[in-house]
């Protein structure tokens, strides 16, 4: 898988990126959690997402937000990781001009900035949210959420909470014209430490959650 480096609004940032042999195939960012705590696109929720993507027939892009790995710049609370991840989208498409759906998945922090990303950018047709911190973000944003998409937690989650994601996926639920597909993983905590009872099950809910999405896109 090519590692990348394209630019971004202070400098570069390091991707990598994995590309299908079909022109329009379908692309999507994945995006990584906090990069105070440690996030970087190598977390392991983060690779699993890209491949899963990957494996269903996606043109994939994971990266470094400012400041991790060699990508340039320094941590801005999320406010210019928007602005990345931005970038991030604007290569991709570059890279794919004839790709007719376009998704972004986001573990976390990345779920977060995923979402806000889908506000500002009305070409993404679907969205990923890992275990979002409903609990540490505001997510009013979301007025009116733009496209259907899947929220996936774990039962055990104690960095955000799932009764604060609960209320998330209640407050989506009650606008019109889109569906907020919800799924819960028995005995996960917010990393999906356990890769067969926490991480497969996860991946699988993901996996068979877009590849409906996009046969039914198809019709």
């Amino acid at each position: 898988m090519p590692e990348v480096i394209f630019p971004g609004p202070e400098g570069r940032l390091e991707g990598r990126y994995h590309p299908q042999p079909i022109p329009d195939a379908p692309i999507a960012i994945i995006l990584h959690p906090d990069p105070k705590f440690g996030g970087t696109m190598n977390n392991r929720v983060v690779y699993n997402l890209h491949y899963a993507f990957h494996k269903i027939g996606f043109t994939v892009l994971r990266f470094n937000f400012r400041g991790v790995g060699r990508s340039q710049g320094e941590y801005d609370e999320g406010i210019g990781e928007l602005s990345d991840a931005a970038s991030a989208l604007d290569y991709l498409q570059a890279m794919n001009p004839n790709s007719k759906h376009c998704w972004v998945a986001g573990f976390s922090f990345g779920a977060w900035i995923g979402m806000q990303l889908l506000m500002r950018r009305p070409e993404i047709t679907g969205f990923v949210s890992v275990a979002p911190p409903a609990n540490m973000y505001d997510f009013s944003f979301l007025a009116p959420c733009p496209s259907s998409g899947l929220i996936i937690n774990g039962t055990a989650d104690r960095v955000a909470p799932p009764k604060d994601t609960h209320t998330l996926v209640g407050k989506l639920r009650e606008q019109k014209g889109i569906t907020i597909s919800h799924e819960e993983i028995e005995g996960a905590d917010h990393f999906f430490k356990d890769d067969e009872a926490h991480m497969k099950p996860m991946i699988d809910h993901v996996q068979t959650y877009v590849r409906r999405r996009l046969t039914e896109g198809s019709r």
